[in-house]
C-alpha cells in the first residue's frame, strides 16, 4: 500500500522551491486559521524547508504537503479555514493529506479532481460536506482515496475511472443514490486492495443481479485482488454465497452491523487460507460453524488471527476444529446460542490472548487444559451455566492473563473456585468480576499479591469473613469495587482509593463502624444492608462531592440528614431509609435539580416537609413513609415525573392536594394510609384512575 515515505520528497540543499509554488503556499496560508501556529515555519523563500511540504530533491518541485491533525486533543490543533485553489500551481505533487482538520463543512474542492499527478489523497475526518465533486475521476494515477469519516455524499459513478486505484475509504459518506449498482462500480476496479465502505447506507445489491442478495457476489471477480473489505454498519441483507471462498487473496473480511444478513456460514468461507481477520457480529446468522472450522482447519497454515461471530444466532457445540487454529488470538463468540462444554482442545490455542465466550447456553465444567493458554489477558465467560471447581490448575500458565469475568445474574450456584491458601498467582490482573460463583467462605489469600487490581468484583460469592487488614493496605487505585451479597464483617477504613466517577458496592453484608468516608472521585456509594453506625458525616460533600447514587438504607445510622448534602449538586439517588435518623429535613432540596429517586421512609424524622422540594421537577419516587412528619405538604406540582409517592403512617393535616390529580399523570403508586388529617379525602381527580396503578390503603 502506498504511504507517505514511499513517495516522500528529499530536498538538496542547493535546490530550493520554485517561486510560483512558494507563492501558491502562501495564498494557500492565508485561507487558513491556524490556532496553534502549525505553519509557523512557513517564512523565508525556501519553501521546501517549511513543516510538512516535501520537493523533489533534483528539481525543487513541490512533491508532498502533509499537514495531517495528529494532535489527540483534534480541533485544538486543527486547521481550519478554506482550501485556495491556488494548490493548482503545485504541477507535480503526488501526495496530499489534509486529514484531521476542521473546514467547516465547506465542499470538498473541485479543483482537486485537475491535480492528475496525484498518487495519494486523504482527507479524512476534516469536516467537508457536499458532494463528492465527479472530477475525482480524472485522478487515473490515484493510488490511494481517503474520505472517511466527513459528511458527504455520493452516486459513485465517476469512481469506475480510477483504474490504479488500490485503497478506498468512503466510510460515513452517504451512498444511498449508489445502492442499486455499487458493487458493480467496486468491481470495476481492476488493482483494488482495500476497499472500506463502512455506514455508508448500502441496503440492497444490484438489481442486475440474479437476486437481491449475496448469492448474486459471484457475478463479481473480486478474487484476483482484494485483500481487506469492510462493509460494515450499512443495510445489507441476505445469505452469504459459497463463492466468497473464491477470494482468495482476501485478509479481512468486515460484514459487521448489518441489518439482515443472515443464514448459515458458507462452507467455502474455510477456503480462505490467508484470511487473518473474520468480523460477523451483530448480524441474524444461524446455524453450526462445524463446516466453515473444519474446512478452514485444512489449511496447511491458517493465518486467521480474529474471528468474531458475536451478537448472531449461532447455535450447536463448539467444533473440535478450533482447536487447530494454532494462530487465533482473538476469538468472540458472545451472545449466540452455543451450547455443550468448553472442549478440552481450547488449551491448543497457545496464542490466544482473547476468548469472550459470554451469553451463551454453555455447560459442565472448565477443562484443566485452560490452563495451558500462556497468552491469554482476558477471558469472559459469564452467563452460562458452567459448573465443577475451578483450580489453580486452570491458571498454570496464564502468566499474561489481565481480565477475568465469570458473571451469572442467577443467584443459584454451581460453580466453585477451590484455590490452595499458599498459591501464588503468576499473573497481575487489572480486571476479576465473579459473580454467584463460590469463592468462599474464607476471604482468597492469593488477592494478596494482586497490586494491579483497578476493578474487583465478589458478588454472591459466599464469602463469611473478615476483610483481612492486608487487603486494605494493597494500596489499589480502584475503578469499581463490589463485594456486595456476602456475609463479610469487619471495619472499613477511609484509606481506599479510587479513579474519577468511581462506584463502590458492599451492600448485603455486615460491615460495622462509622460512615466510611473515601476518595472524592466516588460517584455511586452502596451501604445498604450492613451494621454501620454513627452520624452521616457533616462534611460528606466536601469528602465526596461528586456522589450522584447514595443508598445507605436498612443500617443504624443516627442523628440528623447534614446540611451538606445539599451542596451534592449532581445527586439523582438518595435512600436513606429504614435508619434510626431524627430531626427535620433540611431546606436544601433548590439545590439538587437532579434527584429521581428520595427514600426517606423508616426513620424518626419529623416537622413539615420544607418548601424547597418543590423545586424537585425531575422526582420520580418519592417515599416518606413511616415517619413522624406533620402539617401541610409543599406543592409537588412542578414533579410531574412521579411514578410513587409514599406519604403513609405521618401525621400530615389538610385536604389531598389537588395537584396529585393535576400534575402527577405518570403516578403509578399512591399511599396515603394512616395519614391524620383535619378535612375529608375527597378530591376531584381530573383523570380517568387508569393514570394511576394499585392504591395502597
Amino acid at each position: 500500500m502506498v504511504n507517505h515515505q514511499q513517495i516522500c520528497f528529499i530536498t538538496d540543499i542547493n535546490v530550493g522551491c520554485m517561486s510560483i509554488e512558494m507563492k501558491a503556499l502562501l495564498k494557500f496560508k492565508e485561507g487558513l486559521t491556524d490556532h496553534s501556529d502549525q505553519l509557523s515555519s512557513w517564512v523565508g523563500e525556501d519553501c521546501c524547508k517549511w513543516r510538512g511540504v516535501g520537493c523533489n530533491s533534483t528539481t525543487g518541485r513541490v512533491g508532498s504537503l502533509n499537514l495531517l491533525n495528529s494532535y489527540s486533543e483534534g480541533t485544538i490543533h486543527a486547521l481550519e479555514g478554506e482550501i485556495n485553489p491556488s494548490l493548482l500551481d503545485l504541477k507535480e505533487i503526488v501526495y496530499l493529506d489534509l486529514s484531521m482538520n476542521n473546514f467547516g463543512s465547506f465542499k470538498l474542492p473541485s479543483f482537486i479532481g485537475s491535480l492528475e499527478k496525484l498518487k495519494y489523497l486523504n482527507l479524512s475526518g476534516a469536516s467537508f460536506g457536499g458532494v463528492i465533486p465527479a472530477n475525482l475521476g480524472n485522478l487515473s494515477n490515484l493510488l490511494h482515496l481517503d474520505l472517511s469519516n466527513n459528511v458527504i455524499e455520493s452516486d459513485l459513478r465517476w469512481l469506475s475511472s480510477l483504474s490504479s486505484l488500490q485503497f478506498l475509504n468512503l466510510g460515513g459518506a452517504d451512498l444511498t443514490k449508489a445502492a442499486p449498482y455499487w458493487l458493480p462500480i467496486v468491481n470495476m476496479l481492476p488493482s483494488l486492495l482495500e476497499l472500506h465502505l463502512r455506514g455508508c447506507g448500502l441496503s440492497i445489491l444490484p438489481p442486475t443481479l440474479c437476486r437481491i442478495n449475496f448469492t448474486s457476489l459471484s457475478v463479481l471477480d473480486l478474487s484476483a485482488s482484494v485483500a481487506n473489505l469492510d462493509l460494515s454498519v450499512n443495510n445489507l441483507n441476505g445469505e452469504l454465497p459459497e463463492t466468497l471462498g473464491s477470494l482468495t487473496h482476501l485478509k479481512n473480511l468486515v460484514l459487521s452491523e448489518n441489518s439482515d444478513i443472515g443464514g448459515q456460514l458458507p462452507r467455502n468461507l474455510g477456503m480462505l487460507c490467508n484470511l487473518q481477520s473474520l468480523k460477523l457480529s451483530i448480524n441474524k446468522f444461524t446455524g453450526e460453524i462445524t463446516d466453515f472450522t473444519d474446512r478452514l482447519s485444512r489449511c496447511t497454515n491458517s493465518s486467521l488471527e480474529m474471528l468474531n461471530l458475536g451478537y448472531n444466532s449461532l447455535t450447536g457445540n463448539l467444533p473440535n476444529s478450533l482447536g487447530l487454529l494454532k494462530n487465533l488470538r482473538y476469538l468472540v463468540l458472545w451472545y449466540n446460542s452455543f451450547q455443550g462444554t468448553i472442549p478440552e482442545y481450547i488449551g491448543n490455542l497457545t496464542s490466544l490472548k482473547e476468548l469472550y465466550l459470554e451469553n451463551n447456553k454453555l455447560g459442565g465444567v472448565i477443562p484443566e487444559s485452560f490452563g495451558q493458554l500462556s497468552s491469554l489477558v482476558a477471558v469472559d465467560l459469564s452467563e452460562n451455566t458452567l459448573e465443577g471447581v475451578v483450580t489453580e490448575a486452570h491458571f498454570l500458565k496464564l502468566q499474561s492473563l489481565k481480565e477475568v469475568s465469570i458473571q451469572k445474574a442467577s443467584p443459584n450456584i454451581s460453580l466453585v473456585f477451590n484455590i490452595n491458601s499458599k498459591w501464588i498467582p503468576p499473573f497481575k490482573l487489572r480486571y476479576l468480576y465473579l459473580r454467584s460463583c463460590q469463592v468462599g467462605p474464607k476471604f482468597p489469600t492469593w488477592l494478596r499479591n494482586q497490586t494491579e487490581l483497578f476493578v474487583l468484583g465478589f458478588v454472591n460469592a459466599r464469602i463469611s469473613d473478615t476483610v483481612p487488614d492486608w487487603f486494605w493496605q494493597l494500596d489499589l487505585l480502584l475503578d469499581d469495587l463490589d463485594f456486595s451479597n456476602n456475609q463479610l464483617s469487619g471495619r472499613v477504613p477511609n484509606s481506599l482509593r479510587f479513579s474519577l466517577w468511581r462506584i463502590t458496592d458492599l451492600s448485603g453484608n455486615q460491615f460495622v463502624g462509622a460512615f466510611p468516608l473515601w476518595s472524592s472521585n466516588i460517584s455511586g456509594l452502596y451501604l445498604n444492608d450492613n451494621a454501620f453506625s454513627g452520624p452521616i458525616p457533616h462534611n460528606i460533600s466536601e469528602v465526596m462531592p461528586l456522589l450522584q447514587d447514595v443508598d445507605i438504607s436498612r443500617n443504624s445510622f443516627t442523628g440528623s440528614i447534614p446540611l451538606s448534602i445539599g451542596n451534592l449538586s449532581r445527586l439523582s439517588t438518595l435512600v436513606i431509609s429504614n435508619n434510626h435518623l431524627s430531626g427535620e429535613v433540611p431546606n436544601f432540596w433548590s439545590s439538587l435539580p437532579e434527584v429521581y429517586i428520595l427514600d426517606m421512609s423508616n426513620n424518626s424524622l419529623s416537622g413539615a416537609m420544607p418548601t424547597s422540594m418543590g423545586f424537585l421537577s425531575t422526582l420520580g419516587f418519592l417515599i416518606l413513609s413511616n415517619n413522624k412528619f406533620s402539617g401541610q405538604l409543599p406543592s409537588l406540582k412542578n414533579c410531574t415525573d412521579m411514578r410513587s409517592l409514599d406519604l403513609g403512617d405521618n401525621k400530615f393535616s389538610g385536604d389531598i392536594p389537588s395537584w396529585i390529580g393535576e400534575s402527577m399523570l405518570s403516578l403509578w403508586i399512591l399511599r396515603l394510609s394512616s395519614i391524620h388529617r383535619k378535612h375529608s379525602y375527597t378530591v376531584v381527580w381530573p383523570f380517568q384512575s387508569s393514570h394511576i396503578g394499585p392504591l395502597t390503603q
